[in-house]
């Protein structure tokens, strides 16, 4: 049974991951108009994003990220979360307008990794957000998993019987430094397929070969690192 303080951790957690999973979503969903070559100015800026994203996590989750009755440092967090996430769409907006450019490159998995830097940049020694992978999926050396995150998808999500979305948590240490880690699974949706699933092997708009998967197999973790 998890303690008190650990309790407060898992929602903060789950916050933090839900919050990165509703901006992801808004890059995918507005991929079609990112990557219209036709158009110059696309009017996705910073603010269009933060509605969007503010709105899909009421709509998943049915409440506020920003609700009142966070705890101060949770908010902190969040607060600092959601700007970075902001952040990253407003200095992108070169790439987003960029005319007569079909592919733009900016698609979730880009915006998640610099939001995430963005967001560890802000937070220093206090918390950090990773997206990573079993090693055989991951594109990017930076989303390679550490040897804890290894071993959780190794031995934990890998696992057969392993409960579909379950987090894996524990007090930990990371360089010496006590942590609170937890790791959140993710599976291939019917979305993911155009660059993840089949044929193996085909290269995908993004230029990377195809990994195969099907909807439902494991795509990768949401990394969550609060210092203690």
């Amino acid at each position: 049974m998890a303690s008190a303080d650990e309790v407060v951790d898992i929602e903060t957690g789950n916050r933090l991951a839900s919050v990165l999973r509703a901006g992801r979503g808004v890059i995918s969903n507005n991929q079609a108009l990112i990557n219209d070559a036709s158009i110059g100015d696309k009017g996705f800026t910073g603010e269009v994003f933060f509605s969007a994203a503010i709105e899909a996590y009421l709509k998943k989750n049915g409440e506020h990220p920003l609700d009142e009755g966070l705890d101060p440092e949770s908010r902190s967090m969040t607060e600092t979360q959601i700007n970075a996430m902001v952040e990253v769409v407003d200095e992108s907006q070169e790439i987003i307008n960029a005319d007569g450019l079909a592919f733009k490159g900016f698609i979730p998995a880009v915006f998640a990794r610099l939001a995430n830097e963005k967001f560890g940049e802000e937070m220093a020694d206090r918390a950090s957000i990773k997206v990573t992978a079993p090693k055989e999926l991951v594109r990017n050396r930076k989303a390679r998993p550490d040897e804890w995150e290894n071993e959780v998808i190794v031995t934990k999500f890998q696992a057969a019987g392993w409960p579909v979305g379950e987090a894996f948590f524990e007090e930990t240490a990371v360089d010496g430094k006590p942590a609170f880690r937890m790791l959140i699974p993710e599976y291939y949706s019917e979305s993911c397929l155009a660059c993840h699933g089949s044929p193996k092997g085909e290269t995908d708009v993004t230029g990377f070969p195809k990994e195969g998967g099907s909807v439902g197999d494991l795509a990768g973790a949401i990394s969550i690192t609060l210092y203690k």
